[in-house]
């Protein structure tokens, strides 16, 4: 099981944002996409899990080309981006019930409730989301790892932005147990973080076009 990225390219316009993206990621690695603004590290994301097409080169997983696997590739990830994809008139745990019945793996309030409480939402998850800060928000979202530890490859968009310091914590162990089970994280952050469960910590630097 690897997620192979092959002489990837990624054009915007008139413009080349990268070329020649080379890697592989195993299982328990945990690779880190770096770069400043504008390098195309959520544009590399968004091709690694298949919303986009590159411009050249080709994403493989187990050795074929992700365009060809389609629902099958996508029942093996998760990608939680930007956007905290979360309903507004949905309860913060009906919203992942929904996530997770979409996902392919249905849960019950119960599973839910708990999930919620593992990243200090407890209290909240009976609240409308809409009545939730930006904060909450984000980890109603980010709950929705701790009930996917079957999918293998996780795929994250600067999944620490707007947590507190305990709410990275519990994320953090979060992807750990994922690690630590074989799982796979490809992931963007301005944070320092500690994966210690990582049986490879790699970082991709995008301005560079190659691991670091």
């Amino acid at each position: 099981m690897t997620l192979q990225a092959h002489q990837l390219g990624c054009i915007r316009g008139d413009l080349q944002l990268f070329a020649d993206i080379n890697f592989e990621i195993q299982p328990g690695d945990a690779m880190r996409v770096a770069g400043t603004n504008g390098s195309g590290k959520t544009s590399l994301l968004r091709i690694l899990c298949g919303l986009s097409a590159p411009a050249q080169g080709e994403v493989r997983w187990d050795g074929r080309n992700i365009r060809s696997l389609r629902d099958e590739f996508c029942s093996k990830l998760i990608y939680l981006g930007h956007a905290n994809g979360v309903k507004d008139d949905l309860a913060a745990w009906e919203n992942l019930v929904v996530s997770s019945t979409l996902m392919g793996r249905p849960v019950t309030s119960d599973e839910a409730h708990e999930a919620l409480d593992q990243l200090g939402l407890a209290r909240a998850a009976d609240l409308p989301t809409r009545a939730l800060s930006q904060g909450q928000r984000k980890r109603v979202a980010l709950a929705r790892l701790s009930l996917g530890l079957a999918m293998p490859l996780w795929i994250l968009d600067e999944p620490f932005t707007a947590l507190d310091v305990s709410a990275v914590k519990a994320l953090c162990g979060t992807i750990d147990k994922h690690l630590a089970c074989g799982g796979m994280v490809i992931y963007t952050t301005h944070q320092e973080v500690d994966l210690s469960s990582a049986r490879r910590s790699l970082c991709l630097d995008m301005n560079q076009g190659r691991l670091c």
